[in-house]
């Protein structure tokens, strides 16, 4: 028992000084890269070996499972524990007085990093509830229409089926056409399903099971030209690769924040296009006061301070790397995995391919014949890979999802073990 205990204290210790070390690491990493940007530094392993060095991860086991929720830097995570053991001692006024009114510098911080006004910008704590806001929250009468794909996250999906069984709302579910569509048809399947009874148009950034980008701005566009207002479930796209609000146009954006941006779990923000505001009711009750106001939307009860905060520490930590130089090392982790197991295996490929401006971080690895959930299961129990299997009416695979703190040692171990078990499964 007292062995445990001394183990413990030392794993405490050992993670404060690894965090009190961070802002040394990203120091030492802002000096190797220099003036280099983007895809001179994708394969830089000494500026990533510092950025991997920032996270508290357990090397027993390789986690290619970022897509649903990604590990903070430990100087985030110490950040956050820092705030929650402060406002532990009198919560009442450390945690709503004291730390409570900085969520006004996050506010700022992330509008900064979207390109909106901070009086558009609501800190809420998953995409999911900042598009629940949305889909409940819009005055929608009997038969009115709203287009979704296939692709959609089913969370989304059941909300709107919700909504069609309360109100008579009708939801139209289009086809994308299989895992890599190209982008003319993505906008052209949408402009189809376009009526004048359409209200609502939700479309995916990043889809959750592929990692296709999908043509935002062009959707946007042909939906505005109608009238209609287009939400954008941006739970993958964030901090993932470079844009801004102005690169898209939408009325609506919702994300999560503990994905590609690294910050605590339980983190997510909602724009709203300011002149929308006052047509979306919020998912709690807000006074009428607040009926202009886009903090109406953080109306949801007692809640701890310090996560929301900690969101700073992780734009500091996003900002430090740069966006540019985040999505070339993405991209170029996943083209050498996928690339290696291609050339080994007539059988396997990544869906869609992946060399396309439209590839993010993620790849669907798909191989003839082979169960994904087999596949999935095999790489755990052999090589303790994390990852998850994508099954879909018109696509299966693999779902893999690594982040700024995978080495190229980890990646060649996941190619090497996929082949293994192609071999071994048949």
């Amino acid at each position: 028992m007292l062995e445990g205990h001394r183990r413990g204290f030392l794993a405490g210790v050992g993670a404060a000084c690894f965090a009190a070390e961070a802002p040394g690491r990203l120091l030492r990493a802002a000096e190797i890269a220099a003036a280099r940007q983007g895809d001179d530094m994708a394969a830089a392993e000494d500026y990533w070996a510092e950025i991997r060095r920032a996270f508290d991860a357990d090397r027993t086991l390789i986690n290619f499972n970022h897509g649903g929720v990604a590990p903070a830097p430990l100087g985030v995570l110490e950040a956050m524990f820092r705030d929650l053991r402060f406002s532990n001692v009198a919560p009442a006024h450390q945690m709503w007085d004291v730390l409570e009114p900085r969520i006004e510098s996050v506010r700022r911080e992330l509008a900064r990093e979207f390109g909106c006004d901070a009086e558009e910008m609501a800190i809420t704590r998953n995409a999911s509830e900042s598009l629940g806001i949305l889909i409940n929250g819009i005055d929608l009468k009997r038969g009115d229409e709203v287009i979704v794909s296939n692709q959609n996250y089913p969370r989304m999906t059941n909300m709107w089926a919700q909504r069609a069984r309360r109100d008579g709302v009708v939801v139209k579910t289009i086809s994308l056409g299989g895992p890599g569509p190209s982008p003319e048809a993505v906008v052209a399947r949408f402009r189809e399903a376009m009526t004048p009874r359409t209200k609502v148009v939700e479309v995916t950034h990043v889809v959750n099971l592929t990692g296709n980008i999908l043509p935002v701005r062009e959707v946007v566009a042909a939906a505005r030209e109608r009238g209609i207002l287009t939400y954008v479930d941006g739970a993958h796209a964030f901090a993932h690769f470079p844009f801004r609000r102005d690169d898209l146009g939408c009325d609506f954006y919702a994300t999560s924040l503990h994905k590609w941006l690294l910050a605590p779990v339980g983190t997510g923000f909602l724009y709203v296009r300011k002149e929308m505001i006052p047509r979306i009711w919020p998912l709690m009750a807000a006074p009428e006061s607040l009926a202009n106001d886009i903090r109406k939307f953080e109306e949801i009860g007692t809640h701890p301070a310090a996560i929301h905060n900690a969101i700073a520490g992780a734009l500091a930590f996003h900002r430090s790397i740069g966006a540019d130089r985040k999505i070339a090392r993405l991209r170029y982790l996943r083209s050498r995995y996928a690339s290696q197991i291609a050339d080994a295996s007539p059988r396997a490929r990544l869906l869609p391919p992946q060399e396309t401006e439209r590839a993010s971080g993620i790849g669907l690895l798909h191989v003839d014949g082979l169960d994904p959930y087999k596949l999935r299961e095999w790489l755990w129990e052999k090589r303790r890979i994390v990852t998850i299997a994508i099954k879909h009416d018109e696509f299966d695979g693999l779902r893999v999802t690594p982040n700024v703190d995978a080495s190229v040692e980890e990646v060649d171990m996941f190619a090497a073990s996929v082949l293994k078990a192609i071999k071994e499964l048949g």
